[in-house]
């Protein structure tokens, strides 16, 4: 499947200005989070509208519908960030990553409003008051107030686990305690290890589980990654190969092409010749990404 349209920075802070009246649609991969810094707005929604004032917040899935228009009195100035929790590898487990891809899908996670008294609006709002220099403790913060639009759900998630001892149940257990950079670098032949199945049965449950084999979900990690380092680092192609665990790079060449149909480095030079500015104005018009 040919994605790479779909790439987006995420925990960076971009601008958008919007003309009295003017509309603006936006889709996002994974999540955003969307702070009304001026002016007043409206989201308007197929089954309901909101009313959004300055220093309000937004919190959309990719699975929300609707678009924002700006006051006829006033322009209206938004401030948005990107989250995509399967391309953060290393922090989050397989649990939260399915956790969240459930939520994006229920109405009361996929389009909340959050009021100007509310703590992840004061605590951007206070973020956007110092600066945007793209740090690196500047992107945790930004995680860490997406994190806290959940409140107690993300945290105390239930997983259903199952209570018997088999080895789809051992599986299970595993994958849903692991971080998804643990399952990159693991070999098959330790899952088998560690499940204590034989590797027939272990690629039949793992299938069952994951809805992919686990050839298919490492190669899926490995794409992940090399599309941050392509987008994000000006490592050489070889470096970004070995980096998402690749020795050879004809290997990594032709699997990249086969997922987003060009090689790396051309994916590369389309990113950052297609790469928004931060602050992006906008007259009377609906825009679609």
């Amino acid at each position: 499947m040919k994605t790479d349209r779909f790439y987006q920075e995420h925990l960076v802070i971009n601008k958008v200005a919007l003309a009295p009246g003017a509309e603006w649609a936006y889709h996002p991969r994974g999540w955003v989070f969307i702070y009304v810094s001026a002016g007043i707005g409206y989201w308007l929604h197929p089954r309901s509208n909101h009313e959004l004032e300055t220093g309000t917040a937004l919190v959309l899935s990719d699975q929300s519908q609707g678009c924002f228009r700006a006051s006829q009195l006033g322009e209206a100035v938004l401030q948005l960030f990107h989250v995509q929790p399967q391309r953060l590898t290393g922090l989050v487990s397989l649990a939260d990553q399915e956790f969240m891809q459930n939520a994006a899908k229920e109405d009361r996670f996929a389009l909340r409003v959050f009021k100007q008294t509310d703590s992840a609006c004061v605590r951007f709002r206070q973020l956007h008051e110092n600066g945007n220099d793209n740090s690196f403790p500047l992107r945790l913060q930004l995680l860490d107030i997406f994190i806290q639009t959940f409140a107690e759900e993300l945290i105390n998630q239930k997983m259903v686990l199952p209570d018997r001892d088999d080895a789809r149940a051992r599986l299970t257990k595993l994958l849903h305690g692991m971080a998804a950079s643990d399952l990159l670098e693991m070999r098959f032949d330790e899952l088998v290890t560690k499940t204590g199945c034989t590797p027939r049965h272990l690629t039949r449950i793992f299938h069952e589980i994951m809805g992919m084999s686990f050839r298919d979900k490492q190669t899926e990690l490995r794409m992940i990654r090399a599309q941050d380092l392509l987008a994000t680092s000006h490592s050489k192609v070889i470096e970004v190969a070995l980096e998402s665990g690749y020795q050879s790079v004809s290997l990594f060449n032709l699997m990249f092409k086969r997922r987003f149909g060009v090689s790396p480095a051309k994916w590369r030079e389309r990113f950052a010749s297609r790469k928004l500015p931060r602050s992006v104005g906008h007259r009377n018009r609906l825009l679609r990404f």
